[in-house]
């Protein structure tokens, strides 16, 4: 029984292996010799001047939520779109994969008009 999951253990290794070598290689074999610019805080090409604990305007999280909603619309929308050939010409998915993608890019219209009323988009 146990040997059925050697090829699943073999394979867990090799990818710990892949992982863990190259920062092993890298910390033997880089040198390791900080001076003190190589130390220094690096904001943008100039020394920071506010303290990291600063509040961020809630846009930059609107922001980046909006983004994720058309990232998971692509990621949703383009293997549909991969196989519309194949759902179109299956008599009993034909509706129900149009449908249900309409459905899909609704709820995004809708929480992309709601993203707009509340001036989600607007940057000042």
């Amino acid at each position: 029984m146990l040997e059925n999951y050697f090829p699943v253990f073999v394979f867990v290794l090799v990818g710990i292996a892949f992982g863990v070598m190259p920062v092993l290689l890298g910390w033997l074999v880089a040198p390791n010799r900080p001076d003190s610019e190589k130390l220094s805080p690096y904001e943008c090409g100039f020394e920071a001047f506010e303290d990291a604990r600063m509040k961020f305007d809630v846009r930059y999280y609107l922001i980046a939520i909006i983004f994720i909603l058309f990232d998971l619309e692509v990621a949703f929308l383009v293997p549909w779109a991969t196989i519309f050939k194949e759902i179109v010409h299956t008599e009993s998915v034909k509706w129900f994969g149009f449908v249900e993608m309409i459905v899909f890019i609704a709820i995004l219209v809708v929480g992309y008009v709601y993203a707009w009323v509340k001036g989600a988009l607007e940057w000042e």
